[in-house]
């Protein structure tokens, strides 16, 4: 892969050694432990005890970054007393890159678990992930943090495996980059942790308006709406009089599409779409509905939305390639009906930032391509662009080969485009083809700063959430929202043999898992950027932002976004042509926005 970034110095040297560092442990009985750290990060002075962890930041408004175990565990507490911090260091977080980096992915990252290792003792299992799916309230019997062994000083332990983690990040292949992923994947935590504090401004009544108009009134005692109901009496007799099937249970679809001579493999959508049967449109219906029912519903109302918001627990990093998910609510899946409800205060907006053709242009970045960094910084539509370089003007094809280089798509017309592709774009597609073999062959594959994508064979219970490419080529998702084509339900790495599947894997992780890298540092440059303002990051998925905000913050708001776009593409690939721009829209609902 190239070589080293210089954008990855941006958070080292003088800037780190300006950063006043405080460590923040807890101790049994509740209290929080302090310390101050120099510039290499060693003590500099004696550990204090103070009542609380509010208390203990309160006191200390100088404090530049705060070290401590998990932001998840310290950070909403602190804001629930109106604290916010300007950086931190999740140690928790730093050991699950570095632990892939080292090719040991999917061991257990918790503090404990790594000042274990250090003193080659038996290191304790990561706790169960909580689920939150149906309800966001914590259950009683939900595991608590994994606990540090009788007798040893959380302050010690922690000053321990944070001097550890940083002679572990010096010896990367890329220190520089791996620090600053480091960096960035600790803002990150802040950020979702704010977000889940402030909420996406959600309107219940315009929701359940909306489920009325699309689904029907409900009737006594439970069941089915009334439109689901209706769609499932017509799919049954599609199939004949005296026939009832029930077009939630994907088997009973199965049967009753054998009976009448067609065999299917699965109920996802692309496939019903080949089939000419009169049950396939009725059922296609019935199933985008019966998702916003068990999805987006009114149990999903009453148990998601309180006060005129939704909040969503985010998990940074919560998949391989480092794209968040969320615990529960599913925030990440909203469906374009349902944004309807997503409506600003009174006197506010929304800005509502898309990230224009961010994997392309973060394959000209990483890939160093001198004609694809070109049309990615042109400044005009970037298919477009390569549509007149490369493919006589037809966008269409132009996409389809960019896209189905990432995602791996090398056969039938797929090939032809590719062929195209090289010729024009060479650097670019040897980038992705060297992530294939590394990946075929069994070897780790990392992206621009260094998250790595776990070996072939890994533990079965890491914890890791895999991403098969999705089946098509542009990775868009069908309009009941399922993954198009055979691979969306397949294997950790898709379909075929190992070897080949985690070649498509890994040719699209390094693309997909630097756009996260850079969007992760997005994300931390943008919340630099509203400081002094009223305005609020509240939504954040992959490629798009939303910040509520008073209407005359709207447009600088609107500038924060694109400063902090080219900010993460300088700091993580250096100085190159290429833009990352946003496609940003000022509306009062969210609906509006697309």
């Amino acid at each position: 892969m190239p070589g080293d970034a210089g954008g990855a110095q941006a958070v080292t040297g003088t800037e780190a050694a300006r950063t006043v560092r405080w460590a923040l442990a807890e101790s049994a009985d509740g209290r929080a432990l302090v310390c101050q750290l120099d510039a290499r990060g060693a003590p500099a002075g004696p550990v204090r005890a103070e009542e609380s962890v509010a208390a203990a930041v309160r006191a200390r408004p100088e404090v530049g970054r705060w070290v401590w175990r998990s932001t998840a565990a310290v950070y909403p507490r602190l804001l629930a007393a109106g604290l916010r911090v300007p950086r931190c260091y999740d140690a928790e977080a730093a050991e699950a890159l570095l632990l892939g980096h080292e090719g040991r992915g999917g061991e257990p990252r918790s503090l404990p678990a790594a000042w274990a290792r250090l003193h080659r003792l038996e290191v304790p299992e990561d706790p169960p992930p909580a689920s939150h799916e149906a309800d966001p309230q914590p259950s009683l019997f939900e595991a608590g943090p994994v606990p540090l062994p009788e007798g040893v000083d959380p302050m010690a332990a922690l000053l321990e495996v944070y001097a550890a983690q940083l002679a572990r990040t010096e010896a990367a292949g890329h220190p520089g980059r791996m620090r600053l992923l480091l960096a960035g994947e600790s803002a990150g935590t802040l950020v979702a942790a704010e977000m889940g504090r402030a909420g996406v401004p959600w309107r219940a009544d315009v929701h359940r308006a909306l489920l009325d108009e699309l689904l029907g009134e409900r009737y006594a005692g439970g069941g089915e709406p009334r439109r689901l109901a209706e769609l499932a009496a017509e799919v049954s007799r599609a199939f004949g009089p005296d026939v009832r099937v029930r077009p939630d249970l994907p088997a009973d679809i199965l049967r009753a599409f054998s009976r009448a001579g067609i065999a299917l493999s699965s109920t996802r959508a692309w496939e019903l779409r080949k089939v000419d049967h009169p049950a396939v449109e009725p059922l296609l219906r019935y199933k985008k509905l019966y998702r916003l029912y068990t999805a987006h519903g009114w149990s999903w109302l009453r148990s998601w939305v309180h006060d005129g918001r939704f909040r969503a627990e985010y998990l940074p990093g919560g998949t391989v390639s480092g794209r968040w998910t969320t615990n529960g609510g599913g925030a990440l899946q909203i469906p374009k009906v349902v944004r309807r409800a997503v409506v600003a205060d009174p006197g506010w907006r929304l800005v509502v930032a898309d990230a224009d053709q961010m994997e392309p242009r973060v394959l000209a970045a990483v890939s160093r391509d001198p004609g694809l960094m070109e049309v990615a910084g042109s400044g005009r539509d970037l298919y477009s662009v390569l549509s007149e370089r490369a493919f006589s003007g037809d966008r269409d094809q132009a996409k389809l080969a960019l896209l189905g280089a990432v995602y791996g798509q090398t056969s039938g017309d797929g090939l032809r485009h590719l062929a195209a592709l090289r010729r024009r774009f060479p650097a670019a597609v040897d980038y992705v083809d060297e992530a294939a073999r590394a990946g075929e062959e069994g070897r780790l594959v990392r992206t621009w700063l260094g998250r790595t994508c776990p070996p072939l064979v890994s533990r079965a219970d890491d914890g890791h959430a895999y991403e098969p490419p999705p089946g098509g080529p542009d990775g868009a998702d069908g309009p009941d929202g399922e993954q198009e084509g055979p691979d969306a339900a397949g294997s950790p790495y898709g379909a075929g043999p190992g070897a080949r599947a985690r070649g498509r894997f890994t040719r699209n992780f390094v693309v997909q898992g630097s756009a996260a890298d850079w969007a992760v540092l997005m994300l931390a440059a943008l919340r630099q950027e509203l400081a002094g303002m009223r305005a609020e990051l509240v939504f954040f998925q992959h490629d798009e932002v939303i910040v509520h905000c008073p209407a005359e913050e709207a447009e600088r708001v609107t500038e924060a976004v694109r400063a902090a776009g080219e900010r993460a593409g300088v700091a993580a690939f250096g100085t190159t042509p290429v833009r990352f721009a946003f496609t940003t829209a000022v509306v009062d609902c969210y609906a509006d926005a697309k």
